[in-house]
């Protein structure tokens, strides 16, 4: 799993440089710089999928691919951003700024990758033990970066949006499948600890009988 998830970035390369007569078409910045950033959405898609697998499979094995995926899924998402920042960009802070403040896909696409940098900081076990419970509620950020990636690619894309919506509607069916998943579990706990007496009566014991 850990070589292929190097392959789309090997295949981005060889089309870079040319190889076997692979090419990126007329502006190569763009074209790369869009493939690393749908790559780095495919990953993160695929982090949360895992815990619906564990729904449907009943087993947690598939939870031990998480931090691996979403460490993929940063990587992806570094490269798109200094394909756009150090490449296109030049450097060129005040061009930053500018496109944060005027066009709002970047500034989606900025705010998911923040997340990820927050994500992928705090992903080792030390962080863990050092945040506490506190490491659960910031990780439930992924879903923020989710949402911001697939908004990104839905505002960047200007004609034909099939795409952008087919992964959003992976995203919101992947929340979907939570949200059922959290109001049966509810459910079940309601049902666990509902008191057992009719309201407003108290169980009468039963007259012991002697032996």
């Amino acid at each position: 799993m850990f070589a292929a998830s190097l392959v789309p970035l090997a295949a981005l390369a060889a089309r870079t440089f040319g190889v076997g007569g692979l090419g990126l078409g007329a502006n190569p910045v763009a074209a790369l710089t869009d493939a690393l950033g749908l790559w780095a959405l495919r990953f993160l898609l695929a982090t949360l999928t895992l815990t619906p697998l564990r729904y449907l499979s009943g087993s947690a094995e598939w939870l031990r691919l998480r931090r691996m995926l979403g460490l993929y899924a940063f990587l992806y998402a570094t490269l798109h951003f200094a394909m756009y920042f150090l490449v296109d960009q030049r450097l060129a802070v005040g061009v930053l700024v500018e496109d944060v403040a005027k066009r709002p896909w970047v500034t989606l696409g900025l705010i998911g990758f923040l997340i990820l940098v927050a994500l992928a900081a705090t992903s080792t076990a030390w962080a863990m033990r050092k945040l506490g419970r506190n490491w659960q509620r910031l990780h439930y950020a992924v879903y923020g970066a989710g949402l911001a990636g697939c908004w990104h690619y839905y505002w960047q894309v200007k004609r034909d949006v099939t795409a952008p919506l087919a992964y959003a509607g992976v995203f919101a069916l992947l929340m979907a499948v939570r949200a059922v998943h959290a109001w049966r579990r509810r459910l079940r706990l309601r049902a666990m600890y509902a008191p057992t007496t009719v309201p407003g009566r108290s169980e009468v014991p039963a007259p012991s009988r002697g032996n």
